[in-house]
């Protein structure tokens, strides 16, 4: 299933992401998962939340440059090189991973991934059929 993920451009300063993260907290919406990279003096960060709507709101509402891309989160095994259960498939698809980043916590026994990709339909398929496992609702129940 397909995730909306959020997108916010910081400056790359002490206690910009704790002000992202109070704003969320006070509205009562949990990050589900977070990347934060530099660039040029500011900070892209891009999350999941249990809330995108309200989230998008809120951070508008407050001033906060945002945008929203569609991801996928998928189960990986967690063991060296388990990872390649979800790239290798992908890879032999023409399917390409602009990024991806942990979801915070476990799901069962395994890692679950954000996946940033070119073609996100097309991966949902060949990941389904290579028996990757999708995730959408049962995220935001952990």
């Amino acid at each position: 299933m397909i995730l909306e993920q959020i997108s916010v451009e910081l400056i790359d300063r002490p206690g910009e992401m704790s002000k992202v993260s109070d704003l969320l907290g006070e509205e009562g919406i949990n990050i589900r998962a977070i990347c934060a990279s530099p660039e040029n003096g500011k900070s892209v960060v891009r999350f999941v939340v249990d809330n995108p709507q309200k989230a998008k709101d809120v951070l508008a509402n407050n001033g906060y440059k945002i945008w929203t891309e569609q991801v996928i989160a998928v189960e990986t095994p967690d063991h060296p090189g388990g990872l390649n259960a979800v790239l290798k498939p992908l890879k032999e698809a023409g399917i390409n991973v602009s990024y991806l980043y942990p979801f915070i916590g476990r799901f069962q026994e395994n890692a679950v991934i954000i996946l940033g990709v070119d073609k996100t339909e097309r991966a949902i398929e060949v990941l389904k059929k290579n028996y990757i496992r999708i995730l959408e609702k049962e995220l935001y129940e952990i």
